[in-house]
Protein backbone atom coordinates (compact mmCIF):
# COMPACT_ATOMS: atom_id res chain seq x y z
CA UNK A 1 0.00 0.00 0.00
CA UNK A 2 0.66 3.72 -0.76
CA UNK A 3 -0.10 6.55 1.17
CA UNK A 4 -0.22 9.39 -1.23
CA UNK A 5 0.46 13.03 -0.22
CA UNK A 6 -0.03 12.29 3.68
CA UNK A 7 0.03 14.13 7.00
CA UNK A 8 2.35 12.06 9.76
CA UNK A 9 3.66 12.04 13.03
CA UNK A 10 7.58 11.68 12.35
CA UNK A 11 9.84 10.09 15.23
CA UNK A 12 9.40 13.14 17.44
CA UNK A 13 5.80 12.95 17.46
CA UNK A 14 5.58 16.34 15.51
CA UNK A 15 3.53 16.67 12.18
CA UNK A 16 4.67 16.69 9.18
CA UNK A 17 2.85 17.45 5.79
CA UNK A 18 2.22 15.66 2.74
CA UNK A 19 4.38 12.59 2.44
CA UNK A 20 4.28 9.56 0.30
CA UNK A 21 4.77 6.28 2.88
CA UNK A 22 4.87 2.67 1.09
CA UNK A 23 4.12 -0.11 3.06
CA UNK A 24 5.65 -3.87 1.98
CA UNK A 25 4.26 -6.58 3.34
CA UNK A 26 4.74 -5.95 7.31
CA UNK A 27 7.06 -2.96 6.77
CA UNK A 28 7.24 0.87 6.42
CA UNK A 29 9.42 0.65 2.93
CA UNK A 30 9.94 4.04 2.38
CA UNK A 31 9.00 7.81 3.52
CA UNK A 32 9.52 10.40 1.13
CA UNK A 33 8.20 13.99 -0.32
CA UNK A 34 7.96 12.30 -3.29
CA UNK A 35 6.22 9.48 -5.02
CA UNK A 36 8.15 6.10 -5.61
CA UNK A 37 8.58 5.53 -9.19
CA UNK A 38 6.89 2.48 -10.98
CA UNK A 39 4.42 1.84 -7.80
CA UNK A 40 1.71 -0.90 -8.62
CA UNK A 41 0.48 -1.67 -5.99
CA UNK A 42 -2.91 0.12 -3.86
CA UNK A 43 -2.94 3.36 -3.68
CA UNK A 44 -4.51 5.76 -0.86
CA UNK A 45 -5.34 9.40 -0.32
CA UNK A 46 -4.12 10.96 2.40
CA UNK A 47 -5.92 14.24 1.88
CA UNK A 48 -7.27 15.73 5.36
CA UNK A 49 -5.86 12.16 6.99
CA UNK A 50 -3.51 11.73 9.76
CA UNK A 51 -1.18 9.08 9.99
CA UNK A 52 0.53 8.03 13.22
CA UNK A 53 1.86 4.41 15.43
CA UNK A 54 -1.35 2.38 16.38
CA UNK A 55 -1.82 2.55 19.95
CA UNK A 56 -0.50 -0.05 22.36
CA UNK A 57 -3.05 -0.87 25.52
CA UNK A 58 -0.49 -1.25 28.06
CA UNK A 59 -3.15 -2.76 30.76
CA UNK A 60 -6.68 -4.68 29.90
CA UNK A 61 -8.60 -7.20 30.90
CA UNK A 62 -10.14 -7.91 27.67
CA UNK A 63 -12.86 -10.61 28.58
CA UNK A 64 -14.36 -8.44 30.87
CA UNK A 65 -16.45 -6.82 28.01
CA UNK A 66 -18.73 -9.92 29.27
CA UNK A 67 -19.26 -7.62 32.64
CA UNK A 68 -19.78 -4.08 31.52
CA UNK A 69 -21.83 -2.10 33.76
CA UNK A 70 -22.38 -4.69 35.90
CA UNK A 71 -21.81 -3.60 40.12
CA UNK A 72 -22.43 0.46 39.40
CA UNK A 73 -21.31 2.50 41.90
CA UNK A 74 -19.35 0.85 44.32
CA UNK A 75 -15.63 0.92 45.25
CA UNK A 76 -13.31 -1.22 43.93
CA UNK A 77 -12.88 -3.94 46.98
CA UNK A 78 -16.69 -4.28 47.21
CA UNK A 79 -16.71 -4.55 43.08
CA UNK A 80 -14.42 -6.74 43.09
CA UNK A 81 -15.68 -9.29 46.08
CA UNK A 82 -19.29 -8.83 45.52
CA UNK A 83 -20.05 -8.76 41.77
CA UNK A 84 -16.91 -9.24 39.46
CA UNK A 85 -15.11 -12.53 41.26
CA UNK A 86 -18.39 -14.25 41.46
CA UNK A 87 -19.18 -13.71 37.72
CA UNK A 88 -15.85 -14.21 36.76
CA UNK A 89 -16.15 -18.04 38.59
CA UNK A 90 -18.85 -19.00 35.87
CA UNK A 91 -16.82 -18.13 32.96
CA UNK A 92 -15.68 -20.69 30.50
CA UNK A 93 -13.01 -20.37 27.91
CA UNK A 94 -15.89 -20.10 25.22
CA UNK A 95 -17.22 -17.21 27.33
CA UNK A 96 -14.22 -15.52 27.30
CA UNK A 97 -13.24 -16.58 23.70
CA UNK A 98 -16.95 -14.12 22.95
CA UNK A 99 -15.57 -11.64 25.45
CA UNK A 100 -12.62 -10.84 24.00
CA UNK A 101 -13.55 -10.34 20.34
CA UNK A 102 -16.26 -7.88 21.60
CA UNK A 103 -13.32 -6.19 22.66
CA UNK A 104 -10.61 -6.32 20.45
CA UNK A 105 -13.38 -4.95 17.89
CA UNK A 106 -13.54 -1.67 20.62
CA UNK A 107 -9.43 -1.99 20.23
CA UNK A 108 -9.21 -2.02 17.06
CA UNK A 109 -12.11 0.81 15.89
CA UNK A 110 -10.19 2.77 18.41
CA UNK A 111 -6.92 2.76 16.50
CA UNK A 112 -4.85 0.33 18.78
CA UNK A 113 -3.02 -2.34 17.58
CA UNK A 114 -1.49 -3.92 20.47
CA UNK A 115 -2.76 -5.12 24.15
CA UNK A 116 -1.47 -6.17 27.42
CA UNK A 117 -4.05 -8.31 29.10
CA UNK A 118 -3.85 -10.21 32.46
CA UNK A 119 -6.68 -12.46 32.79
CA UNK A 120 -7.87 -16.20 33.30
CA UNK A 121 -9.61 -18.77 30.71
CA UNK A 122 -6.14 -17.95 28.63
CA UNK A 123 -7.14 -20.73 25.75
CA UNK A 124 -10.12 -18.30 24.82
CA UNK A 125 -8.44 -15.29 24.51
CA UNK A 126 -5.89 -16.88 22.73
CA UNK A 127 -7.99 -18.17 19.87
CA UNK A 128 -9.54 -14.70 20.17
CA UNK A 129 -6.57 -13.11 19.63
CA UNK A 130 -5.12 -15.03 16.88
CA UNK A 131 -8.36 -15.08 14.39
CA UNK A 132 -8.62 -11.25 14.73
CA UNK A 133 -5.20 -10.46 13.87
CA UNK A 134 -4.33 -7.77 16.72
CA UNK A 135 -1.20 -8.28 18.51
CA UNK A 136 -1.08 -8.94 22.16
CA UNK A 137 0.94 -9.82 25.47
CA UNK A 138 -0.76 -12.17 27.49
CA UNK A 139 -0.84 -13.06 30.94
CA UNK A 140 -2.76 -15.52 33.78
CA UNK A 141 -3.61 -13.43 36.78
CA UNK A 142 -2.22 -15.25 39.39
CA UNK A 143 -3.92 -14.96 42.80
CA UNK A 144 -4.22 -17.00 46.02
CA UNK A 145 -5.79 -14.79 48.83
CA UNK A 146 -5.29 -16.41 52.48
CA UNK A 147 -3.13 -18.93 50.88
CA UNK A 148 0.37 -19.20 49.68
CA UNK A 149 0.97 -22.24 47.31
CA UNK A 150 3.81 -22.48 44.50
CA UNK A 151 3.36 -20.57 41.45
CA UNK A 152 3.82 -23.95 39.64
CA UNK A 153 0.16 -25.57 42.21
CA UNK A 154 -2.12 -22.45 40.98
CA UNK A 155 -4.36 -22.26 38.09
CA UNK A 156 -1.92 -19.16 36.53
CA UNK A 157 0.56 -21.33 35.61
CA UNK A 158 -2.10 -24.14 34.33
CA UNK A 159 -3.16 -20.86 32.07
CA UNK A 160 0.99 -20.29 31.55
CA UNK A 161 1.58 -23.90 30.28
CA UNK A 162 -1.78 -23.77 27.69
CA UNK A 163 -0.11 -20.33 26.31
CA UNK A 164 3.02 -21.77 26.40
CA UNK A 165 1.73 -24.69 24.10
CA UNK A 166 0.34 -22.31 21.77
CA UNK A 167 3.37 -20.79 21.18
CA UNK A 168 5.42 -23.69 20.51
CA UNK A 169 2.58 -24.94 17.91
CA UNK A 170 2.73 -21.61 16.38
CA UNK A 171 6.09 -19.81 16.40
CA UNK A 172 4.91 -17.23 14.12
CA UNK A 173 2.28 -15.73 16.56
CA UNK A 174 1.64 -12.17 17.32
CA UNK A 175 1.34 -13.21 21.22
CA UNK A 176 4.19 -12.97 23.63
CA UNK A 177 3.75 -14.49 26.90
CA UNK A 178 4.23 -12.89 30.06
CA UNK A 179 3.36 -13.61 34.09
CA UNK A 180 1.12 -11.74 36.17
CA UNK A 181 0.90 -11.71 39.56
CA UNK A 182 -2.43 -9.91 40.45
CA UNK A 183 -1.03 -7.33 43.29
CA UNK A 184 0.60 -7.58 46.77
CA UNK A 185 -2.98 -8.48 48.46
CA UNK A 186 -3.96 -11.27 46.92
CA UNK A 187 -1.00 -13.36 47.04
CA UNK A 188 1.68 -13.97 49.37
CA UNK A 189 5.47 -14.42 49.68
CA UNK A 190 5.85 -17.68 48.03
CA UNK A 191 3.62 -17.37 45.81
CA UNK A 192 5.11 -14.18 44.90
CA UNK A 193 8.36 -15.67 44.81
CA UNK A 194 7.91 -18.92 42.58
CA UNK A 195 6.56 -16.74 40.05
CA UNK A 196 9.44 -14.22 40.38
CA UNK A 197 11.95 -17.46 39.74
CA UNK A 198 9.61 -18.98 37.09
CA UNK A 199 10.03 -14.82 35.47
CA UNK A 200 13.69 -15.01 35.28
CA UNK A 201 14.45 -18.76 34.71
CA UNK A 202 11.95 -17.84 31.48
CA UNK A 203 12.85 -14.14 30.92
CA UNK A 204 9.23 -12.78 31.00
CA UNK A 205 7.74 -9.76 31.51
CA UNK A 206 5.59 -9.57 34.91
CA UNK A 207 2.32 -7.42 35.06
CA UNK A 208 1.11 -6.44 38.87
CA UNK A 209 -0.99 -3.93 40.07
CA UNK A 210 0.10 -1.58 42.78
CA UNK A 211 -1.20 1.10 45.33
CA UNK A 212 -4.57 1.27 43.21
CA UNK A 213 -6.92 2.90 45.93
CA UNK A 214 -5.21 4.26 48.99
CA UNK A 215 -7.23 1.45 50.97
CA UNK A 216 -5.25 -1.07 48.86
CA UNK A 217 -2.00 0.72 49.81
CA UNK A 218 -2.29 1.23 53.66
CA UNK A 219 -3.54 -1.99 54.04
CA UNK A 220 -0.51 -3.11 52.41
CA UNK A 221 1.63 -1.60 54.71
CA UNK A 222 0.29 -2.59 57.89
CA UNK A 223 -0.02 -6.52 56.51
CA UNK A 224 3.96 -5.77 55.78
CA UNK A 225 5.37 -3.08 57.36
CA UNK A 226 6.36 -1.32 53.90
CA UNK A 227 4.49 -0.25 50.98
CA UNK A 228 3.69 -2.08 48.76
CA UNK A 229 6.15 -1.10 46.11
CA UNK A 230 8.97 -1.64 48.35
CA UNK A 231 7.32 -5.18 49.51
CA UNK A 232 8.10 -5.97 46.06
CA UNK A 233 11.73 -4.50 45.69
CA UNK A 234 12.92 -6.54 48.54
CA UNK A 235 11.40 -9.64 47.03
CA UNK A 236 13.49 -9.37 43.87
CA UNK A 237 11.15 -8.18 41.06
CA UNK A 238 12.78 -5.10 39.82
CA UNK A 239 15.03 -7.85 38.12
CA UNK A 240 12.88 -8.43 35.24
CA UNK A 241 10.73 -6.18 33.15
CA UNK A 242 7.76 -4.50 34.84
CA UNK A 243 4.50 -3.48 33.84
CA UNK A 244 2.80 -1.84 37.18
CA UNK A 245 -0.03 -1.01 36.31
CA UNK A 246 -2.06 1.98 38.36
CA UNK A 247 0.17 3.69 40.76
CA UNK A 248 -2.02 6.02 42.29
CA UNK A 249 -0.83 6.24 45.68
CA UNK A 250 2.99 5.92 45.37
CA UNK A 251 5.00 7.62 48.16
CA UNK A 252 7.73 9.66 47.48
CA UNK A 253 9.71 6.88 49.33
CA UNK A 254 8.39 5.06 46.26
CA UNK A 255 9.11 7.42 43.71
CA UNK A 256 13.04 7.78 45.18
CA UNK A 257 13.10 3.82 44.83
CA UNK A 258 12.04 3.51 41.38
CA UNK A 259 14.43 6.58 40.49
CA UNK A 260 17.19 4.62 41.94
CA UNK A 261 16.04 1.40 40.26
CA UNK A 262 15.65 2.72 36.69
CA UNK A 263 19.39 4.63 37.34
CA UNK A 264 21.03 1.01 37.16
CA UNK A 265 18.57 0.13 34.26
CA UNK A 266 16.32 -1.96 35.71
CA UNK A 267 13.30 -1.91 32.74
CA UNK A 268 9.99 -0.58 34.72
CA UNK A 269 6.60 0.68 32.87
CA UNK A 270 4.09 2.10 35.21
CA UNK A 271 0.93 2.62 33.27
CA UNK A 272 -1.74 5.26 33.60
CA UNK A 273 -5.53 3.81 33.79
CA UNK A 274 -7.50 7.47 34.23
CA UNK A 275 -10.87 6.33 33.50
CA UNK A 276 -11.13 3.30 35.77
CA UNK A 277 -9.17 5.33 38.10
CA UNK A 278 -12.04 8.11 37.93
CA UNK A 279 -14.74 5.65 37.83
CA UNK A 280 -13.91 3.49 40.75
CA UNK A 281 -13.07 6.85 42.77
CA UNK A 282 -9.47 5.59 43.37
CA UNK A 283 -7.85 8.83 42.71
CA UNK A 284 -5.07 10.73 40.67
CA UNK A 285 -2.00 9.34 39.59
CA UNK A 286 1.09 11.63 39.55
CA UNK A 287 3.06 11.47 36.14
CA UNK A 288 4.84 14.22 36.69
CA UNK A 289 6.48 12.27 39.60
CA UNK A 290 6.71 8.76 37.56
CA UNK A 291 8.38 11.30 34.72
CA UNK A 292 10.80 12.27 36.99
CA UNK A 293 11.50 8.67 38.83
CA UNK A 294 12.80 8.15 34.82
CA UNK A 295 10.11 5.31 34.63
CA UNK A 296 8.44 4.22 30.95
CA UNK A 297 5.29 5.49 31.00
CA UNK A 298 1.86 4.13 29.24
CA UNK A 299 -1.52 4.52 29.15
CA UNK A 300 -4.11 1.76 29.33
CA UNK A 301 -7.85 1.13 29.23
CA UNK A 302 -8.09 -1.38 32.30
CA UNK A 303 -11.23 -3.69 31.81
CA UNK A 304 -14.54 -2.66 30.34
CA UNK A 305 -16.14 -3.36 33.44
CA UNK A 306 -14.77 -0.27 35.29
CA UNK A 307 -14.52 2.01 32.42
CA UNK A 308 -17.02 1.23 30.98
CA UNK A 309 -15.66 1.04 27.43
CA UNK A 310 -11.62 -0.02 25.79
CA UNK A 311 -11.68 3.08 23.76
CA UNK A 312 -8.39 3.79 23.67
CA UNK A 313 -8.68 7.12 21.93
CA UNK A 314 -10.92 8.19 24.66
CA UNK A 315 -8.48 6.91 27.27
CA UNK A 316 -5.64 9.26 25.75
CA UNK A 317 -7.60 12.08 25.27
CA UNK A 318 -7.96 11.76 29.33
CA UNK A 319 -5.06 11.28 29.76
CA UNK A 320 -3.84 14.40 29.06
CA UNK A 321 -6.90 16.34 29.88
CA UNK A 322 -6.61 14.83 34.00
CA UNK A 323 -2.96 15.44 34.03
CA UNK A 324 -3.31 19.27 33.35
CA UNK A 325 -6.06 19.63 35.40
CA UNK A 326 -4.44 17.89 38.70
CA UNK A 327 -0.61 20.04 37.79
CA UNK A 328 -2.77 23.13 36.87
CA UNK A 329 -0.17 23.12 33.81
CA UNK A 330 -1.96 23.70 30.16
CA UNK A 331 1.67 22.70 28.90
CA UNK A 332 2.13 19.04 30.41
CA UNK A 333 1.33 16.25 28.69
CA UNK A 334 0.41 18.22 25.09
CA UNK A 335 -0.02 15.88 22.24
CA UNK A 336 3.48 15.11 21.49
CA UNK A 337 4.27 13.21 25.12
CA UNK A 338 0.41 11.72 25.16
CA UNK A 339 0.63 10.05 21.78
CA UNK A 340 4.69 9.19 22.41
CA UNK A 341 3.32 7.37 25.91
CA UNK A 342 0.13 5.58 24.15
CA UNK A 343 2.36 4.36 21.01
CA UNK A 344 5.67 3.87 21.78
CA UNK A 345 5.20 3.67 26.03
CA UNK A 346 2.97 0.75 24.89
CA UNK A 347 5.08 -1.07 22.72
CA UNK A 348 8.27 -0.86 25.29
CA UNK A 349 5.79 -1.64 28.02
CA UNK A 350 5.55 -5.09 25.68
CA UNK A 351 9.03 -5.47 25.30
CA UNK A 352 8.52 -4.62 21.30
CA UNK A 353 11.10 -2.09 19.79
CA UNK A 354 9.69 -2.68 16.37
CA UNK A 355 6.65 -1.01 16.69
CA UNK A 356 5.88 2.43 17.95
CA UNK A 357 7.45 4.87 15.68
CA UNK A 358 6.84 6.29 11.67
CA UNK A 359 10.21 5.15 10.70
CA UNK A 360 11.54 3.51 7.79
CA UNK A 361 12.25 -0.44 8.69
CA UNK A 362 9.69 -0.45 11.57
CA UNK A 363 6.14 -2.42 11.44
CA UNK A 364 3.29 -0.86 9.86
CA UNK A 365 1.27 -1.33 13.25
CA UNK A 366 -1.11 2.17 11.78
CA UNK A 367 -4.01 4.22 12.59
CA UNK A 368 -5.10 6.53 9.98
CA UNK A 369 -7.04 9.24 10.84
CA UNK A 370 -9.44 11.56 8.86
CA UNK A 371 -9.83 14.87 10.34
CA UNK A 372 -12.49 15.99 7.67
CA UNK A 373 -15.26 16.24 10.21
CA UNK A 374 -17.31 18.88 11.34
CA UNK A 375 -15.64 18.22 14.69
CA UNK A 376 -12.36 18.46 13.26
CA UNK A 377 -11.74 21.45 11.31
CA UNK A 378 -10.01 24.18 11.09
CA UNK A 379 -6.86 22.20 11.25
CA UNK A 380 -4.40 24.69 12.92
CA UNK A 381 -3.17 22.05 14.83
CA UNK A 382 -2.97 18.52 13.34
CA UNK A 383 -1.74 16.62 16.15
CA UNK A 384 -4.29 18.70 18.20
CA UNK A 385 -7.32 17.56 16.80
CA UNK A 386 -6.48 13.85 16.85
CA UNK A 387 -6.36 14.15 20.28
CA UNK A 388 -8.78 16.61 21.48
CA UNK A 389 -11.32 16.88 19.02
CA UNK A 390 -11.22 13.78 17.06
CA UNK A 391 -13.50 10.82 18.55
CA UNK A 392 -13.78 7.02 17.07
CA UNK A 393 -15.48 7.86 14.28
CA UNK A 394 -12.90 9.77 13.06
CA UNK A 395 -10.16 6.61 12.63
CA UNK A 396 -10.29 5.46 9.45
CA UNK A 397 -8.44 2.37 9.65
CA UNK A 398 -6.12 0.05 11.78
CA UNK A 399 -3.14 -1.66 10.27
CA UNK A 400 -1.65 -4.52 12.02
CA UNK A 401 1.54 -6.40 10.33
CA UNK A 402 0.73 -4.36 7.08
CA UNK A 403 -2.83 -5.69 7.16
CA UNK A 404 -5.80 -3.64 7.47
CA UNK A 405 -8.10 -4.99 10.06
CA UNK A 406 -10.47 -2.16 10.51
CA UNK A 407 -11.30 0.35 7.85
CA UNK A 408 -14.10 2.58 8.06
CA UNK A 409 -16.79 0.97 10.12
CA UNK A 410 -15.67 -2.75 9.18
CA UNK A 411 -13.64 -5.48 10.81
CA UNK A 412 -11.80 -7.88 8.30
CA UNK A 413 -11.14 -10.63 10.60
CA UNK A 414 -14.18 -10.75 12.72
CA UNK A 415 -18.15 -11.04 12.42
CA UNK A 416 -19.38 -8.36 14.78
CA UNK A 417 -22.87 -8.84 14.48
CA UNK A 418 -22.57 -12.88 15.83
CA UNK A 419 -19.74 -11.58 18.54
CA UNK A 420 -22.98 -8.94 19.82
CA UNK A 421 -25.11 -11.85 19.59
CA UNK A 422 -22.93 -14.02 21.58
CA UNK A 423 -21.97 -11.56 24.04
CA UNK A 424 -25.45 -10.84 25.21
CA UNK A 425 -26.62 -14.37 25.48
CA UNK A 426 -23.51 -15.35 27.88
CA UNK A 427 -23.75 -12.06 30.18
CA UNK A 428 -27.89 -12.98 30.50
CA UNK A 429 -26.91 -16.89 31.47
CA UNK A 430 -24.64 -15.74 33.90
CA UNK A 431 -26.71 -12.85 35.08
CA UNK A 432 -29.66 -15.27 35.82
CA UNK A 433 -27.33 -17.67 38.12
CA UNK A 434 -26.16 -15.48 39.92
CA UNK A 435 -29.64 -13.92 40.44
CA UNK A 436 -31.03 -17.59 41.26
CA UNK A 437 -28.25 -17.84 44.00
CA UNK A 438 -29.29 -14.86 45.41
Amino acid sequence: MLFEKINYLDEDFLVQRDAYIEIEDDRIKGISKKAPSGYQGERLSGENKLLMPGFANAHCHVPMTLLRGFGEGLPLQRWLTEKVFPFEDLLTDEDSYWGSLLGIAELLASGCVSFSDMYMNLPGIIKAVEESGIRANLAHGCSAPGRDPDFEDTNAYQGTKALFDHLREYPDSKIRPELALHAEYTSNENTAKTLLNFAKDRQLRVQIHVSETQKEHEEGKKRRGKTPLRYLYDLGFFEVPLILAHCIWLEDSDLALLKEACGKGADITLVHNPSSNLKLASGFANLKGWEEAGVNIAIGTDGASSNNNLDMLEEVNLASLVQKGITLDPSFMGPEKTFRYATQGGFLAQGIKHSGLIKEGMKADLVVFDLDDYATVPQHDLAANALYAAGRQNIFLTMVDGKILYKEGQFFSLDIEKVKAEVNRIAAEKKAILNGRG
